[in-house]
């Protein structure tokens, strides 16, 4: 079997070979591509995957997805303006739909809910985040096969190989386990599946059989997906009959320090420091613990965030998709918009501009452990550092202000 594939290997190459003339460059791509493809199969047959699901697998799949590698360099969640963000993912369209998406789904949605804990509401924000609940599957535009998704990030995404060799192992296993196939395996450029974009490894640990049909089919059965997604929240640690997370109001003189994302006190204590529901109420667990969070510095929503905030980010790791899904559900139960506004003229940074930033800051000893583009926690303690020692508000906060600050 291993011979077999090694010269089919050698042949691919010697065709690629004989043609008149120096081969172009794009079919020299194309057969390094399909010499790694022949390689990775030999791999996963040592991992159980039959020679037939192979074939069914990998049938048409001659060459990278570019348009894959495009969509890695482009996450809307981490790149787009919280408030913009939130604009779409929680327009008015998108409540009404996923109103009727609860009515329509009643019936299995609470079952799903008495078996796991987890708020329908919630899966349902998630389904609407993730696919439009359903609309989006049949574009071809957006939704591409997840096969050649995967094996592209496995060879040519050196920032993903990893993650797209392990994901690639799964949705083989996915196959070969029969809840689809091949030709019916579309799914987002990082390889997430179905109703609601579940990853492959996700799918194999936590897919869930509604109907007992002996199948997960998060592709077309919408009470198989909804409760799988379920089942996933409810292994990440949901706490059921807990909400996500507070939109809050911070007294003036306050130390925006502590909205690290990391300092954790209970709502009584939250409350003892001036911090307060943004509309008055009282808190109805004072001992739950919180995160205080302020996504667009001190200037925009402050937010207590809950244990179940972190568990909406185990689907989708960014603070505005967690947020989103929360607000989203809020809003599908009939409660109103956030009580405080964005700061639209307080425009964030661009990633050529985040690691302008993270230079001067650590040029400035406030340094960032590295200059990547990207705002994590070690550039917004960074940021705290410089505007501390400036007289600024230290929010963690990164906009052109800033930006023009340090340049300065």
């Amino acid at each position: 079997m291993i011979r077999t594939a090694r010269l089919t290997v050698v042949a691919a190459l010697a065709a690629f070979a004989g043609y008149v003339g120096q081969p172009t460059a794009e079919a020299r791509a194309d057969a390094a591509f399909q010499s790694w493809m022949a390689q990775f199969q030999l791999e996963a047959r040592q991992a159980g995957i039959s020679d037939a699901i192979l074939a069914q697998a990998f049938s048409g799949v001659t060459a990278t997805d570019e348009s894959v590698l495009t969509s890695a360099q482009f996450q809307p969640e981490f790149v787009r303006p919280i408030w913009e963000y939130l604009d779409s993912a929680v327009s008015d369209r998108r409540i009404e739909n996923g109103q009727a998406a609860l009515r329509e789904h009643g019936e299995a949605l609470a079952r799903i809910e008495a078996a796991t804990g987890v708020s329908r509401y919630v899966v349902v924000a998630i389904w609407g985040m993730e696919s439009s609940y359903g609309a989006v599957l049949e574009n071809r535009n957006i939704v591409k096969p997840v096969i050649r998704s995967l094996a592209t990030l496995a060879y040519a995404d050196e920032d993903r190989r990893r993650f797209g060799r392990e994901q690639l192992i799964a949705a083989l296993q996915i196959l070969q386990r029969g809840d689809t196939t091949a030709s019916r395996m579309y799914g987002s450029w990082a390889g997430a599946m179905g109703h609601t974009q579940i990853i492959p490894t996700t799918n194999l640990q936590h897919s869930a059989d509604y109907d007992g049909d002996g199948r997960s089919d998060i592709w077309t059965n919408v009470p198989d997906a909804l409760y799988s997604t379920a089942n996933y929240l409810r292994a990440s640690g949901w706490v059921s009959g807990h909400t996500w997370g507070y939109e809050v109001r911070v007294p003036a003189g306050f130390d925006w320090r502590l909205a690290d994302e990391t300092t954790q006190r209970s709502l009584a204590q939250w409350t003892q420091m001036g911090v307060v529901r943004a509309r008055g109420q009282a808190f109805p667990r004072p001992d739950d613990q919180a995160k205080l969070v302020a996504p667009a510095g001190a200037n925009g929503p402050a937010f207590l965030m809950l244990r179940n905030f972190d568990v909406i980010k185990r689907y989708n790791n960014a603070t505005s998709y967690a947020l989103a899904v929360g607000h989203l559900a809020d809003r599908l139960k009939g409660f109103g918009a956030f009580a405080s506004t964005w700061p639209r003229d307080l425009q964030p940074l661009t990633r050529d501009q985040v690691q302008q930033m993270q230079t001067l800051l650590t040029q400035r000893g406030c340094n960032t452990q590295g200059v990547d583009g990207r705002i994590g926690p070690n550039t917004r303690a960074a940021i705290r550092a410089f505007q501390a020692s400036v007289g600024l508000t230290p929010d963690g906060y990164a906009s052109t202000v800033l930006l023009s600050r340090l340049s300065g």
